[in-house]
């Protein structure tokens, strides 16, 4: 799934379009609600080597929030990480070049109900 493919989605289903808060960081995206402005989903643009994967291209990631045990179960170190630069009880990476599209669009509900 593409970065593209999912502000499509989250422009559709709840109305948000990506923000870009870092000016340092231009490819960095915050998805927020629109009436408390919390997160519930951050794109990142970081070398594949930063999830512990060999190589240092640079990759799309999604922070997601989830629930603090499902972050464990989730995590398979091929598409689901430990969250990058967010607090890793609650918040999981996702590789987007690896992932099930299904699955993303279930993790983007999961995290936009937990962050309401």
């Amino acid at each position: 799934m593409t970065k593209e493919a999912v502000f499509v989605y989250v422009q559709k289903k709840y109305g948000t379009t990506p923000d870009y808060p870092w000016e340092r960081y231009p490819k960095y995206a915050v998805l927020r609600h629109l009436k408390n402005k919390k997160w519930y989903g951050v794109f990142l643009c970081i070398p594949r080597n930063k999830l512990g994967l060999n190589g240092d291209d640079m990759v799309d990631i999604l922070n997601l929030k989830c629930e603090k045990d499902m972050a464990i179960l989730l995590k398979d170190d091929k598409t689901i990480f430990q969250a990058y630069h967010m607090n890793k009880k609650n918040w999981i990476s996702i590789l987007l070049e690896e992932a099930n599209e299904e699955m993303v669009l279930d993790l983007i509900a999961q995290s936009y109900e937990l962050t309401l």
